[in-house]
C-alpha cells in the first residue's frame, strides 16, 4: 500500500471501529507482539488524548481492570466504568497521586505523548525525548516490579542515551516500530518489562 493509502486505511478503520484516532493500531500491534495488557490489569495511559489507547486498554483489561488516563486536554469521547481521567501536566504530576488514584501500583504504563512540533527536527526530538524520559521516570515510581512500559520516542541524538537508561533499569527491552506508523515518521516505541 502507498503511504497515503495506509494512512487513509487506518483512519477509516478507526472511524468504523469507533476509536477516536488511528493511533490505536500501534497499541494493538504492540499487544499482539508483547501481550503487555491483560484482564484485571491496572494501566496508566500518559498523553491519553483523544482516548483511543484508553478505550482499547479498557476493553482488554475488562471490568475488573482499571485504566487511568492523563492529558493536558480533557478526554470526553471515551467513557467506561473502568476508566478514570485526569486533566493534568505530567511534568508536575506526583507519583503518589497516581498511586492513590489507582489504589496501588500499576501493571502497565503507556505513553504515546508527543510535543506540539514546530518542524525543527532537533527541537522536536529534544522535546519529545523529555516527555519520554518523564514517562520512564514515572514508570520507575508507579510500576509493580514485573510491570511493563510502552513509550513513544522520536529517534535522534538523545535516543541512544534514553535506551541505555531503560536497559539499565529493565531486564526485557525491545525497540518496536509499528506497521501503522507513518513510514517517514521518526517515531518508534520502547517496550520494557521487569525492573532490575
Amino acid at each position: 500500500m502507498k503511504k497515503g493509502n495506509v494512512q487513509d486505511f487506518y483512519f477509516r478503520k478507526a472511524k468504523a471501529e469507533a476509536y477516536p484516532a488511528r493511533s490505536v493500531y500501534k497499541l494493538k500491534e504492540a499487544q499482539a507482539r508483547f501481550r503487555l495488557l491483560f484482564r484485571g490489569a491496572k494501566v496508566l495511559d500518559l498523553g491519553c488524548f483523544p482516548g483511543s489507547w484508553l478505550k482499547y486498554a479498557s476493553e482488554v483489561v475488562g471490568p475488573r481492570g482499571l485504566v487511568i488516563g492523563v492529558d493536558l486536554k480533557p478526554v470526553t469521547k471515551v467513557q467506561a466504568n473502568n476508566i478514570k481521567t485526569l486533566q493534568e501536566d505530567i511534568t508536575i504530576l506526583e507519583p503518589q497521586d497516581l498511586l492513590a488514584m489507582a489504589g496501588g501500583p500499576f501493571d502497565v504504563v503507556l505513553s504515546d505523548m508527543a510535543p506540539n512540533t514546530i518542524g525543527h527536527k532537533t527541537t522536536d526530538h529534544l522535546r519529545q525525548i523529555a516527555l519520554a524520559r518523564r514517562a520512564f521516570e514515572l514508570a520507575k515510581e508507579v510500576l509493580i516490579p514485573t510491570g511493563a512500559l510502552f513509550v513513544k520516542v522520536f529517534e535522534g541524538q538523545e535516543f541512544p542515551d534514553l535506551l541505555r537508561e531503560v536497559k539499565e533499569t529493565f531486564y526485557r527491552v525491545k525497540v518496536f516500530k509499528p506497521k501503522s506508523s507513518r513510514s517517514e515518521s521518526r517515531e518508534t516505541y520502547i517496550f520494557a518489562q521487569k525492573r532490575r
